[in-house]
C-alpha cells in the first residue's frame, strides 16, 4: 500500500529534524575542545585528528555570538576549567534561542534587526578586546545571525542608521554576501576587526557555518578573519540593489570616506592580526544535508542531491525544481525518491504580506506542481533550521499535491498571496506551517521534496 500524504509528510519533517540534530552546536564544541593535563587542545581539522591547536595560556577570554551562542558557550565552560578564564565568559544570542547558564553572562539581542541591547553587547566586546594580552586564548564561538547581535557602528553611524539600512537590504534581494559586505564596512567588529583588537592574544574560532560554501570572512560577517570586500564594493552594492538613494546619508558618508582613503580598509590578510589567528568551522549546511539524506535513505527512500548550494530568488528556485523533478518524474520512478537541497534563497519584498523565503519558496513550489500537473504523491518541505523563516514564528513551510485545492476551497488564491509577499497565511489556512520553535541552531536551509510513485 501507498503511504498516505500524512505519512509523507512526517517523514520529510523527520528528515528536517535530522538536518538540525547534525548541526547541534552544544556537541559540536564537545567534539572540538579537550583539556590534557594543564592544556587546552582544540581540533583544527574535524576530518583529522593530528592537527591541534596547543597552548598552555595565562588566560582564555570566550566570547560566543549567534544563534547558537548558548549551547556553544556551555560545552565550552563545561571542558574549561574556571580558574583559567579572564572574566566570566559572555554569550550573545537572539530573543527565543537563550539559556540560563549561571557561569556565563547572556545577553539577547535583536536579530534580523540589530538593537540597543546588541550594540551594549559589542561595546562589551570591544572594551574586553582592549585587555587581552600575550600569552592569553581569545576563543571566539561563532554562529549564524551574529552579525546582527553586536552593532557596532562606526563613528558618525547611529544604531538608527544601521537599523535603516539592514532593513533595505534584507528586503531589496541583495544576497547575504552582499549584505554583509556592507555591514563589514560600517562596523567596528566584522570584517575581521574583532581579531584587531584582539591582537597580541592568540585568537581561534569556532565557527557554526550558516553560508553557503562555508566563505569563512561571511559567516557573521567575519570579525575574526581577513576581509577581501572593499568600501568601494558595499557602494557599488547599495545602487545595483537600488537602495543607495535611501540610504542614510551617514552611511553614504562613511562609505565615500572609506574609498577615498580617509577611514582605513577592513583587514586584509597580511595585516599582522592574523598571524596568531585560526579557525575551525565544525557545523555547516553541507554536514546537515548530508545528514538529511542519511535520513532519508533509512526511512527508504532513494536520494537525488538536487543542490548543496542553493541561492536565487526562493520563487524562482521553486519552479526550477519542480521542473528538474518532472524530468525525473518522465524519465521513470520505480521507487520512492527523496529530492533534497541545502543552501539559502532571497526574497524580494514588494507586498505587504507576511512570511519568510521557505515560506515564499513552499507556496510558488505548490502553485508550480498544480500548474504542471506534477504526477504521482507529493510532499515539499523548505525550512531554516534556526527554526525561525523571516519575521514569523514558523521555521518553513509544507505543502502536498492537495494544498492548492485547500486554498482554493476557502477562496484563497495563492498566487495573490504571493504576489503580496504573504506567504504565512496561505500556509496557515493550508495546514502548510512548519512549526519547530528556536532550535538553538542556524546552518542556512533545507529543502526536501518526497515522491512516492503511484
Amino acid at each position: 500500500m501507498n503511504p498516505s500524504l500524512d505519512s509523507l509528510r512526517k517523514d520529510a519533517f523527520s528528515i528536517f529534524q535530522a538536518g538540525i540534530v547534525a548541526a547541534d552546536p552544544y556537541q559540536a564544541v564537545k567534539n572540538s575542545l579537550s583539556m590534557k593535563k594543564d592544556s587546552l587542545e582544540i581540533a583544527l581539522d574535524l576530518n583529522d585528528s593530528s592537527k591541534k591547536l596547543r597552548g598552555n595560556w595565562n588566560k582564555i577570554h570566550i566570547f560566543a555570538f549567534g544563534k547558537a551562542a548558548c549551547g556553544m558557550a556551555k560545552a565550552a565552560v563545561e571542558i574549561i576549567p574556571m580558574h583559567y578564564l579572564a572574566s566570566t565568559p559572555l554569550a550573545i544570542t537572539n530573543y527565543g534561542n537563550e539559556l540560563s547558564l549561571g557561569n556565563i553572562e547572556i545577553i539577547t539581542a535583536g536579530h534580523p534587526l540589530p538593537n540597543s541591547e546588541g550594540q551594549k553587547a559589542a561595546e562589551c566586546i570591544v572594551k574586553r578586546l582592549s585587555k587581552t594580552k600575550e600569552n592569553e586564548l581569545v576563543l571566539a564561538l561563532i554562529s549564524g545571525g551574529g552579525s546582527a547581535m553586536i552593532p557596532s557602528p562606526l563613528t558618525d553611524i547611529s544604531l538608527e542608521d544601521k537599523q535603516i539600512t539592514t532593513d533595505l537590504l534584507l528586503t531589496s534581494g541583495a544576497s547575504i554576501d552582499q549584505i554583509n559586505t556592507v555591514r563589514k564596512h560600517l562596523s567596528q567588529l566584522k570584517g575581521g576587526h574583532f581579531a584587531r583588537l584582539a591582537s597580541p592574544a592568540t585568537l581561534h574560532a569556532l565557527i557554526l557555518s550558516d553560508v553557503l560554501t562555508d566563505e569563512i570572512s561571511t559567516i557573521a560577517s567575519g570579525p575574526t578573519v581577513p576581509d577581501k570586500t572593499t568600501f568601494k564594493e558595499a557602494i557599488n552594492i547599495l545602487h545595483a540593489t537600488n537602495i543607495w538613494n535611501k540610504t542614510p546619508l551617514t552611511v553614504q558618508h562613511v562609505l565615500e570616506a572609506g574609498v577615498s582613503g580617509e577611514i582605513d580598509e577592513t583587514p586584509k590578510l597580511n595585516h599582522p592580526c592574523f598571524k596568531n589567528s585560526s579557525y575551525t568551522v565544525i557545523g555547516s549546511n553541507s554536514i546537515s544535508l548530508n545528514a538529511a539524506t542519511s535520513s532519508a535513505a533509512a526511512l527508504n527512500y532513494q536520494t537525488d542531491i538536487y543542490s548543496s548550494n542553493l541561492s536565487g530568488e526562493a520563487k524562482v528556485e521553486a519552479k526550477k525544481l519542480l521542473l528538474y523533478a518532472s524530468q525525473q518524474v518522465k524519465k521513470g520512478l520505480t521507487r520512492s525518491t527523496a529530492f533534497l537541497a541545502g543552501g539559502e534563497t532571497t526574497v524580494k519584498v514588494n507586498g505587504t504580506g507576511l512570511g519568510g523565503r521557505n515560506q515564499e519558496m513552499s507556496l510558488a513550489f505548490a502553485i508550480a506542481a498544480e500548474k504542471n500537473a506534477l504526477a504521482h504523491k507529493w510532499v515539499f518541505l523548505s525550512g531554516g533550521t534556526d527554526g525561525r523563516d523571516g519575521p514569523t514564528d514558523a521555521a518553513g513551510g509544507i505543502v502536498d499535491q492537495k494544498t492548492i485545492s485547500r486554498l482554493n476551497k476557502q477562496k484563497i488564491n495563492p498566487e495573490e498571496k504571493l504576489n503580496n509577499n504573504d506567504s504565512y497565511s496561505a500556509l496557515k489556512e493550508s495546514n502548510g506551517l512548519v512549526i519547530t520553535g528556536p532550535t538553538g541552531t542556524n546552518v542556512a536551509d533545507l529543502q526536501i521534496l518526497l515522491i512516492q510513485p503511484e
